[in-house]
């Protein structure tokens, strides 16, 4: 399986459930030349919804569930949620609980149907990439008119762009000529 927002910008996924977010807000309408937004109608949702909770089911290893997105509140909520990751929205919230496996390990086990099952899904995936120390190697390109979210694999965790051809030239390019305009002044 395949994220498809995250593969349409030719990126390599986040590693684990943090792949779901990535592609989540990798939904948006961004990128050079930009892409279309993948939640903007309900067909377009749902489509994204069934790829990426297959993807999740599979870099997971668990059992894919069904997830219908439920009309314009479905919609609302996916929307909501890819705000609130992207630093445009106070909060959002989800119902999740733990458990506690065979194997004698506890799991955040993530709850609710529809949309709401995606954005438990997603805050699990988050919270179990807090714990590991990789949600901060999750990042949206530096370009402003991008907006790309990228899982930095730099040693250092210093990547800025999610492609230096695409954005970074372009931008490093413009600081260098706004650097030699300043010298000549």
């Amino acid at each position: 399986m395949t994220w498809s927002a995250t593969e349409r910008y030719r990126l390599e996924p986040a590693p684990g459930g943090l792949g779901l977010v990535q592609d989540l807000l990798n939904t948006v309408s961004a990128g050079l030349p930009e892409r279309p937004d993948l939640l903007a109608d309900l067909t377009r949702a749902q489509v994204w919804a069934d790829d990426a909770v297959a993807a999740w089911a599979s870099a997971m290893g668990r059992p894919a569930p069904t997830v219908v997105v439920d009309g314009a509140d479905g919609l609302r909520v996916l929307r909501d949620l890819r705000d609130a990751l992207g630093g445009h929205a106070e909060e959002t919230g989800a119902d999740a609980g733990l458990r506690l496996g065979p194997d004698g390990v506890v799991r955040l086990e993530p709850r609710g149907a529809g949309a709401h099952l995606v954005v438990s899904l997603v805050l699990a995936a988050l919270y179990e990439a807090q714990q590991a120390d990789t949600r901060r190697r999750l990042k949206t390109c530096r370009n402003p008119l991008c907006r790309v979210a990228f899982y930095d694999r730099s040693r250092n965790n210093s990547g800025v762009w999610h492609d230096v051809k695409t954005c970074g030239n372009a931008a490093n390019l413009r600081a260098y000529r706004a650097r030699r305009r300043e010298r000549a002044d």
